[in-house]
């Protein structure tokens, strides 16, 4: 099922998920709790500093494996599978955008768009075409070529967005996509995040910035390993 469409499981589930590090003393990072992101909706994280949205981004990103309750990705129970299987359905099904871009320097915005499909053993036709594809969608196309050393800050951070959604994923995860930017380059990242999520992509976002989270429809909240939820209308941009 692509991101496009609606209907079905949602693509996050927490049923009592929680992590606690071992000691002395054991340290919960994120306490037992419960949460949904369906379908194409837009959620924003948000919490200070050392409060658990590391913790979130790893479990939602099947980075890290919760020590409690079960995570479900579009309806798939990632606690029976192994590792193996845990690591192709994060291929397959999240992309994500981090705040330092990780391109490959020596690489162009095409190839690192490309080389992100190499492990879900895409035929390289077909990787070609959706990497064109992602990078036009961002705005991109006339840079193909360009290596990430040519790219402004702006341009960097569409082409790992085009990387993140080259393959079409149930959830598109950012963690600070924002953070190394211009104010006036980060509204154009988040104006391309807003027309992802019009054309029906599910996005989940951290954020320490409160005005990165008012473009989410609702907004998570995680202080001290505590989540609370809180549904909202969306404020227009």
């Amino acid at each position: 099922m692509t991101a496009q469409s609606r209907g079905g499981p949602p693509v996050v589930e927490f049923r009592r998920v929680g992590l606690t590090y071992p000691g002395p003393p054991p340290v919960a990072a994120l306490q037992a709790c419960d949460l949904r992101i369906e379908r194409g909706e837009y959620v924003t994280v948000v919490g200070p500093s050392g409060s658990g949205k590391s913790t979130f981004l790893n479990i939602a990103g099947l980075l890290d494996l919760p020590t409690t309750g079960s995570y479900l990705l579009d309806g798939i129970d990632t606690s029976t599978i192994n590792d193996t299987q845990r690591t192709s359905l994060r291929g397959m099904r999240i992309g994500f955008v981090f705040q330092a871009f990780h391109l490959l320097p020596h690489r162009s915005a095409l190839e690192n768009v490309e080389l992100a499909m190499l492990y879900q053993r895409v035929p390289r036709r077909r990787r070609r075409t959706r990497a064109e594809r992602a990078l036009h969608r961002v705005g991109l196309a006339h840079r193909m070529d360009a290596l990430p050393t040519r790219l402004s800050g702006g341009e960097r951070q569409r082409v790992a967005i085009a990387r993140a959604v080259a393959s079409s994923p149930s959830l598109l995860l950012c963690d600070e996509p924002t953070g190394n930017l211009d104010s006036e380059t980060a509204a154009s990242i988040l104006n391309l995040l807003d027309a992802l999520h019009h054309d029906g992509m599910t996005i989940t976002v951290i954020t320490h910035d409160p005005d990165v989270a008012r473009r989410g429809q609702r907004t998570v909240t995680i202080r001290d390993g505590i989540l609370t939820d809180t549904p909202r209308a969306r404020t227009a941009p």
